[in-house]
């Protein structure tokens, strides 16, 4: 940038700073972005889309020569805070925190095109949903079902059988299963898959493996089994899912609290 360019920057910045109009403007985006960051720490993932949408906006009206490339800059930059305050609020270690924000970077730098532009905010939420949802402990008023829940939560990608678990939590087989059921309204067999299954969104959407191996990877018997079962859950196969962006997630919520 020669210095006659350096100087109108100046004066375009001088400019903006004077505005009034440009002023209320920016209080409008750090509020926005404040309610952002509180609607993602409290897992809002539909109000935090909305408000994302908000604040892409607000950069499109006011800066100069807008391009895609603003909303990449912004995204990473967003990415950097909540990256922050994950290892401020002890949610994730340092070493962690490193990972998870280069895998950020990585996720728009190759993911963010000029036409999923208006969806990618979409994408970006729930990643970070993914993983605040992880850390997030169950609270049913049974302290065993609790345990297995999270338990399951960390070994998903596992082969998880329910008389090797109840073996592990020193119950019977049928006592887990039925206080399981009444605790959570599904059986545990079930509440297995369904966590594959969720899990397994994360893997379509935010990785470049092919379908076999992530049916491979979290124990099914084969490709044709799999998408016969993330389509009973999603409603979509596993290859439309992913090439859908706006796609929604499948979800499943615990009969009492949303506890995951």
């Amino acid at each position: 940038m020669t210095s006659k360019n350096i100087e109108i920057s100046k004066i375009e910045l001088i400019d903006a700073i004077q505005n009034k109009h440009s002023t209320q403007e920016a209080e409008v985006f750090f509020r926005l972005e404040k309610e952002l960051l509180k609607q993602i720490f409290s897992l809002e993932r539909e109000y935090a889309r909305l408000t994302l949408k908000e604040i892409q906006v607000i950069l499109a009206e006011n800066i100069p020569g807008f391009t895609m490339k603003v909303i990449q800059y912004y995204l990473i930059i967003l990415s950097s805070i909540v990256t922050r305050k994950m290892k401020e609020d002890h949610i994730l270690s340092e070493e962690n925190a490193f990972k998870f924000s280069a895998k950020c970077m990585v996720l728009i730098e190759r993911n963010l095109t000029a036409d999923n532009a208006c969806e990618f905010g979409d994408v970006l939420i729930e990643f970070y949903y993914y993983i605040l949802k992880e850390q997030k402990k169950p609270t049913l008023s049974h302290d065993t079902v609790n345990e297995v829940i999270q338990y399951i939560n960390q070994n998903v990608e596992k082969q998880l059988i329910v008389e090797e678990i109840a073996k592990r939590f020193n119950v019977s087989t049928s006592h887990l299963s039925r206080i399981f059921r009444e605790y959570t309204s599904v059986t545990l067999v079930e509440f297995i898959m369904i966590r594959k299954i969720e899990e397994v969104q994360y893997y379509l959407r935010f990785t470049d493996q092919k379908i076999a191996e992530i049916a491979g990877k979290f124990h099914f018997c084969n490709q044709s089994y799999f998408t016969r079962v993330f389509k009973k859950y999603t409603g979509v196969t596993p290859m439309r899912f992913r090439k859908d962006l706006s796609g929604n997630y499948f979800q499943f919520n615990l009969k009492q609290d949303d506890s995951l």
